[in-house]
């Protein structure tokens, strides 16, 4: 049965940790029917947090995806993470969904993972409503958050609700869009008329309402203006143009975990956010030319296209790859063609997910989101697509760097094949953790976005993989890279009793700054031959992954290889590898290398009588002090760059500074360079290790 898309909405769900996402996610589940009885993350029952992880921790690690359907629509909910730990998993599904619902606790209002995630929104033109949760909690204030929301996030907050009563006595709001209040007993809404003691102030926000939409809508605008009622279809048309235009961010409020508010909170969603027919055509670049651009409707008349954007090892059926279907439509066993990999593959089966649970279908449309088995080369950012039909790149997924590693052992090495397996399949997984095995050390090392990120990955490799593993503490992720240029001439000669080896480079190495690796072959006459040329630059390519300065991988070089010679019998493409990686890491030690040290942003809220001990203990980290705002009454918000170096037992330290009362959190920034008696040090250790 073909799906009508303008009846599709596929959202995302995020906010700050602690903000109630998952709980609203829960509730939503509940209202819409998916599930019978409401589960909570408290005692690990939440359908949504699914991992054994995520129970225990009370926390969403991993985007779960479900479909739903309320009044007739079909909704596609994605639950993402709020610890900064796991941010690509927020980024690869805001790269997917076509509106999201940005969760706000109405106590702790925008905090830094709120910043985090709009940001992340705002990169991606992704439309959103706002969910001011927890309202029934002590210190809660709507208006308060919705001035945060202008404040910090820039954004055109407009409430829809007015809450009526807070903390313990909040019993429901008055929605200025209808003009009625709702309250709620037990699961039930009760739609009655506005208090009278509140009826002045409900009409006060209403104005204030279609003045704001007035400002963005031609036509509310002269009704407004000519003092005509408004009526309320094409009020709720007028908010619904202006949100999907992101000039306006339609605010609601309510108490998910006492099942208040989530009617209409389903409501505003397939009434304000996008369908993907709303969004339009997806721009794709021709593989070959990337000037050269395609558009892909949603429609499936249209030749097919997808994203793949996560994957994940199910128990049951293997590995599970979740795509978004842009245009065309995906049949049981068609074959698709990676455009990035340059492969086709079979689609095997495909299923509608609901959490850990899945419903086998036999095609899917058009802005849908669904899970392929049977894909063998696809992994995360992947384009899927027709190769009959003009093969296309969609925008990939940004994928930050890992900042942080760990030694992780084996008691017994008859388990290293189910490790390096294990491993294998956690890499393919989740693109910003990577493991790989030192050679000289004999260990293997991991690397990822943070502490708790290595700390899940490793309960995982115990529990789900069972491969019993002993873990080294966690060690900043390093890099090098030049600070001046140096032009080296090799040459590379061996001779044994039968054919030689001879290669001979002269490469000019540049420091190449945010530029990452860079290879440019400017000889002239054919005095390398053709073929020796990506010789020389894989040699380089393999130079770079272990820096002679510490060890460390290189980054942010640029080599021009400028002038060379070969010998018609004993050239080769091993002998210009060699002869390359010894080019480099000649030059590298005479080109003033550095260490570069990860370094992150950090922002801490705290009490106003603890400042003082706060900001001197952000100085003795080193760290860099950019900002100090009035956060709300009595506590203020510190915005600084600290090395990731010094920021390790953080949450102990503030807790004892400021007697549990502050909270921080933090992202990775960028890499700048370590100071010169940090950087001397941390290379005489690296040394001593080896």
């Amino acid at each position: 049965m073909s799906l009508n898309t303008s009846k599709l909405r596929n959202i995302g769900i995020a906010a700050h940790i602690d903000a109630g996402k998952t709980t609203v996610s829960e509730r939503i589940l509940f209202f819409t029917g998916v599930n019978r009885k409401v589960g909570e993350t408290h005692d690990g029952q939440a359908t949504m947090d699914f991992m054994k992880q995520e129970q225990e921790r009370g926390i969403t690690i991993a985007s779960a995806a479900i479909t739903a359907h309320w009044n007739g629509y079909q909704i596609n909910l994605i639950d993402t993470p709020g610890h900064v730990d796991f941010t690509v998993e927020v980024e690869r599904s805001l790269r997917v969904i076509d509106g999201m619902v940005a969760v706000f606790c109405a106590v702790g209002g925008v905090e830094p993972q709120s910043e985090t995630v709009w940001n992340q929104a705002d990169k991606y033109r992704v439309p959103r409503i706002a969910f001011v949760n927890k309202m029934d909690r002590t210190g809660a204030d709507f208006q308060e958050v919705v001035n945060q929301m202008h404040k910090y996030l820039g954004a055109n907050a407009v409430p829809l609700h007015l809450p009526i009563g807070a903390e313990s006595d909040f019993e429901g709001m008055v929605d200025l869009v209808l003009m009625n209040s709702v309250r709620f007993i037990e699961k039930e809404r009760i739609v009655g008329p506005i208090p009278e003691n509140m009826m002045e102030q409900a009409q006060e926000a209403r104005r204030n309402l279609i003045e704001k939409v007035a400002d963005l809508d031609d036509e509310i605008a002269e009704l407004y203006l000519d003092d005509q009622e408004i009526p309320t279809d094409k009020l709720m048309a007028a908010i619904r143009k202006a949100t999907i235009k992101l000039m306006m961010v339609p605010v609601l409020c309510g108490a998910a975990y006492k099942n208040k508010g989530i009617q209409l909170l389903l409501d505003a969603i397939v009434d304000y956010l996008p369908s993907p027919n709303d969004l339009g055509a997806v721009i794709a670049h021709d593989p070959a030319n990337e000037e050269k651009t395609y558009q892909r409707n949603p429609s499936e008349n249209e030749p097919f296209s997808a994203l793949a954007f996560k994957l994940i090892n199910d128990p049951y059926v293997g590995q599970q790859t979740f795509i978004r279907i842009f245009s065309g439509k995906l049949v049981n066993g068609m074959s698709v063609y990676n455009t990035n990999k340059m492969k086709s593959e079979r689609v095997g089966r495909i299923f509608r997910i609901k959490a850990k649970e899945r419903e086998e279908i036999t095609e899917a449309g058009a802005g849908e989101i669904v899970a392929l088995v049977g894909m063998k080369y696809t992994k995360t950012g992947d384009t899927l697509c027709q190769e009959d039909k003009q093969p296309i790149l969609l925008e990939s997924i940004n994928i930050p760097p890992a900042v942080i590693e760990m030694k992780v052992n084996l008691d017994d090495k008859k388990n290293r094949s189910k490790l390096s397996e294990a491993l294998a399949k956690l890499c393919n997984e989740d693109p910003s953790f990577h493991a790989h095995f030192d050679e000289e050390t004999e260990e293997t090392i991991i690397a990822g976005m943070g502490e708790l990120h290595l700390e899940i990955i490793v309960d995982r490799l115990k529990e789900e993989f069972k491969v019993p593993v002993t873990v080294g503490a966690p060690s900043v992720s390093f890099r090098e890279t030049i600070t001046a240029p140096f032009e080296c001439n090799y040459k590379y000669a061996k001779q044994t009793g039968g054919k030689g080896q001879f290669a001979h480079t002269v490469i000019r190495f540049e420091p190449n700054p945010g530029g990452g690796f860079e290879f440019v072959d400017i000889t002239k006459g054919g005095v390398i031959p053709k073929e020796y040329i990506p010789s020389v630059q894989k040699g380089l390519a393999a130079a770079m992954n272990k820096g002679p300065f510490a060890g460390y991988p290189v980054v942010d070089v640029k080599c021009v290889l400028v002038d060379g010679s070969s010998h018609p019998v004993d050239s080769s493409d091993m002998a210009f590898q060699l002869c390359a990686q010894m080019c480099f890491k000649q030059a590298f030690m005479k080109a003033s290398p550095v260490l570069l040290e990860p370094v992150m942003k950090v922002e801490i809220n705290t009490p106003d009588d603890y400042i003082g001990n706060v900001t001197g203990d952000v100085n003795k980290r080193r760290g860099r002090i950019e900002a100090m705002r009035r956060f709300r009454k009595g506590s203020q918000k510190l915005d600084a760059f600290v090395p990731l170096m010094e920021m390790f037992g953080y949450a102990t330290a503030l807790r004892n500074l400021t007697s549990g009362r502050a909270n921080y959190s933090m992202e990775f920034h960028q890499y700048m360079p370590t100071p010169k008696d940090k950087q001397e040090e941390i290379v005489k250790e690296r040394n001593q290790k080896e």
